[in-house]
């Protein structure tokens, strides 16, 4: 058997079978309407858990869509259709819903668990390419996840199916994500391990520069002072504080650099007249990863932590993000 083995052949085949699945995924948009609203709806409300079961290919998208559900706040499980007949049948619950993935919507290990789903009492939506199958007729909801061709160049192994299933479950998770009010604190819990980790769970008030590393000064000081604490604390501004610590402004190497050009005595000045008012600020509690986004958005490099009134209590420098690992 001759096989094409030039280039061009195998980047076509890649190019067609990229169209083909995103051509999938593209044409489940219009479909999205009141079934997509009722699942939501039963996710939203569940007491329970959610149970995603699949068999082949489906069951490791179903696989998938658990684990995004569980890490985005939403207590989920995989069960095994195989597996559930010989004892796992026992993970579902009344109360449970069950999201169960066939493109045909005729698995015979899906289509055994049916009747004993509808019998525990846990709703079942279904995500199946087959509106009419047995699938279809046992769930309280159907989302059709229908696709017009496999990218396979055989028509056989499930590609363009599968992927159509995988991004409808996504678009359930985030929009179940955002009914439920999940926040960025909330996925730092559940995501503890590693950079991801340090990234969300990592405080302002665990890497803020605070002590002799926070120069701080008065409004009446001179540039010259302001600038000869910056230098001793080796930090790369100073904030400026009334009688009381609150915060009015920050001073920086680029307020002294827009000064000078124009007026070499500067550096006898009070800070008050050079300095930036009413400075981007954070409190000590927000994660560092928002301190950093604040950053690259208003092009600052440091970040004034302030109380709730207004008191400054230390400094987020980027070069702390950086050894922090944030960035």
């Amino acid at each position: 058997m001759s096989v094409k083995t030039d280039n061009k052949h195998w980047q076509d085949i890649a190019r067609q079978v990229l169209t083909v699945e995103a051509e999938a995924i593209l044409s489940l948009i219009d479909g999205i309407g009141e079934a997509f609203s009722d699942a939501l709806t039963a996710l939203a409300d569940c007491q329970g858990r959610v149970v995603v079961t699949g068999m082949g290919k489906a069951g490791i998208v179903a696989r998938k869509i658990a684990a995004t559900m569980a890490s985005t706040g939403t207590p989920t499980l995989f069960l095994h259709p195989a597996e559930a007949v010989h004892g796992d049948l026992g993970m579902i619950h009344e109360g449970d819903v069950v999201i169960a993935l066939s493109n045909s919507g005729e698995t015979d290990e899906i289509t055994r668990l049916l009747p004993l789903i509808k019998k525990i009492g846990a709703a079942l939506i279904a995500l199946t390419g087959n509106p009419q199958s047995t699938l279809a007729r046992y769930s309280d909801v159907v989302i059709d996840t229908g696709t017009k061709q496999e990218a396979c160049p055989l028509g056989l192994a499930p590609t363009a199916s599968t992927t159509a299933s995988l991004a409808m479950g996504d678009a359930l998770a985030m929009a179940l994500l955002e009914k439920k009010g999940f926040r960025v604190e909330d996925y730092a819990f559940y995501h503890p391990g590693g950079s991801l980790g340090k990234n969300l769970l990592m405080t302002v008030g665990d890497i803020m520069r605070t002590g002799d590393q926070n120069p701080v000064a008065g409004p009446d000081t001179t540039v010259k002072t302001v600038l000869f604490s910056i230098t001793t604390a080796k930090a790369g501004a100073a904030s400026i504080v009334d009688d009381s610590g609150r915060l009015v402004g920050i001073f920086t190497d680029g307020n002294l650099r827009r000064e000078i050009n124009d007026d070499i005595s500067v550096l006898d000045r009070p800070v008050a007249e050079v300095m930036t008012r009413d400075p981007w600020t954070i409190a000590a509690d927000r994660l560092a990863a928002e301190g950093l986004k604040i950053m690259r958005t208003n092009k600052v490099d440091e970040l004034p932590v302030v109380d709730e009134s207004g008191r400054l209590v230390g400094m987020l420098d980027v070069q702390d993000l950086l050894r922090a690992g944030i960035m």
